[in-house]
């Protein structure tokens, strides 16, 4: 749920990344496009600049040569103009401009235009300074008027706006990652049960209850599926018991027959022992089984490990290991009266078949070490030996290789035994992890790690 949320928070950003580089790319794309012509109303040409240089290089008697040809590389014809309205002198003014001007002439292209040409005042000494500039060079609003107070406001409304556009962006994007996660939130973790094997159930309406009604199918096809697959599982366990244990018996018997000749029994102690390699390989077949599937019912109880742990070894010495095995017991004080509410039989299982796969991958014989630590958060069960241990190959190939059993491959490297798959499902049944840690020559140490949730207590 937390990757599909953070998938959804992904795109979200990513669209508003998006948004915000497209804001950017208009104001480039302004700058560019109006660059040249800001440039020349604020720069050199502009009639702010040409009034400034021109009434500073002009008088009652004319203008500068410099002054007029500046004025003239731009088409900008002058006059200056009398407080009586006379023209001073001119400047390649057009024909059609007046030479004389009252009071009333002044006041209105002061403001505007004179005969079409935008025309820009500056008030001298003697007189009036007048710059008309080329005709559609600019546009003059004549009309209007801002008020003060309004000016004033118009930095704090544009930052007031841009707070406001960029919290509506972020209350957008907000809501629609909540409506996303709350919509699509059931179906991921349907999805991400179904992963696990297990049956999900789904009541949405709306726009998504075809995708629900969909994963509904697909989960009780999975269900019908595992059933099956279990009770098949249970069917040929139970039909191999009977014969299985026929050929066990008259196993038995030949090996136990003293008439028979030394090779003869001695096939037959070997099939004997093969036998209960399957019955004990059926059984495992069936417990993974029904804990996969969760058809077998776990008695709880509290367990005092220590105990259990000091048992086991007691019952393994007594029937009659190998000398070349030797079993040893480390349990911490904090661990000793630790309980665990779980099931003795299948922890004891588990802890078997971790001693067995010790013995089995030793047969030159080892030293054999059963340990019980309590952190306070979490009770460690570790056997370890100190044999020829795993080589980084085989130890990755346990961890990251699904077994045949969680796997519809068909290689053969998969296949390899139930026994480790057997105390993953026993420390997953008790909400505990498992893992294995090896080197060559170094041993092997397999850990059941139970936490919180198994309810640890002293």
């Amino acid at each position: 749920m937390k990757s599909f949320g953070t998938y959804i928070s992904k795109h979200l950003a990513s669209f508003a990344v998006f948004l915000l580089l497209l804001v950017l790319g208009n104001v480039i794309l302004f700058g560019v496009t109006f660059y040249h012509t800001v440039s020349e109303d604020y720069g050199e040409a502009s009639p702010r600049a040409m009034l400034k240089t021109t009434s500073s290089a002009a008088d009652a008697e004319g203008i500068a040569d410099d002054a007029a040809r500046k004025l003239r590389r731009y088409k900008i014809w002058a006059m200056y103009l009398s407080p009586a309205g006379e023209c001073y002198w001119t400047l390649d003014v057009p024909e059609e401009i007046p030479r004389k001007y009252n009071i009333q002439d002044v006041a209105l292209f002061a403001k505007g235009y004179l005969k079409d040409y935008p025309v820009f005042v500056w008030n001298m000494d003697e007189g009036l300074l007048v710059l008309g500039y080329p005709k559609d060079s600019y546009m003059k609003l004549t009309g209007n008027y801002y008020s003060i107070e309004a000016i004033r406001k118009l930095p704090f409304y544009g930052a007031g706006m841009l707070v406001m556009d960029a919290l509506c962006l972020f209350l957008a994007y907000y809501v629609s990652k909540r409506r996303i996660i709350q919509n699509t939130g059931p179906l991921a973790e349907a999805i991400e049960t179904l992963a696990d094997g297990k049956p999900a159930s789904l009541h949405i309406d709306g726009e998504l209850a075809e995708i629900a009604d969909s994963v509904n199918k697909a989960s009780l096809l999975l269900g019908r599926q595992n059933e099956a697959r279990a009770n098949w599982i249970s069917g040929v366990s139970h039909d191999i018991r009977t014969p299985l244990s026929m050929i066990m018996g008259y196993a038995g018997r030949i090996a136990a027959d003293e008439t028979a000749s030394e090779t003869v029994r001695e096939q037959a102690r070997i099939v004997e022992r093969q036998g209960v390699k399957i019955k004990e390989l059926v059984q495992d077949l069936n417990l993974v089984s029904q804990l996969e599937y969760e058809m077998q019912p776990l008695h709880r109880e509290p367990i005092r490990l220590s105990r259990l742990l000091r048992s086991y070894a007691a019952e393994l010495l007594n029937s009659g290991i190998s000398d070349a095995y030797t079993i040893e017991i480390d349990i911490e004080p904090e661990a000793e009266n630790a309980l665990l509410d779980g099931d003795a039989r299948l922890i004891l299982r588990a802890i078997g078949n971790l001693v067995q796969n010790s013995i089995r991958h030793n047969p030159q014989g080892c030293s054999i070490r059963l340990s019980l630590k309590n952190t306070g958060e979490t009770l460690i069960l570790t056997v370890a030996d100190d044999g020829a241990g795993l080589t980084p190959e085989k130890l990755r190939g346990l961890k990251e290789k699904p077994h045949y059993m969680e796997s519809a491959d068909e290689r053969l490297d998969l296949r390899h035994g139930l026994g480790l798959l057997l105390v993953r499902r026993i420390a997953q049944a008790h909400q505990g992890t498992f893992c294995i840690e090896s080197e060559p020559g170094k041993g092997c140490k397999s850990k059941i790690i139970f936490g919180k949730n198994s309810s640890v207590q002293e």
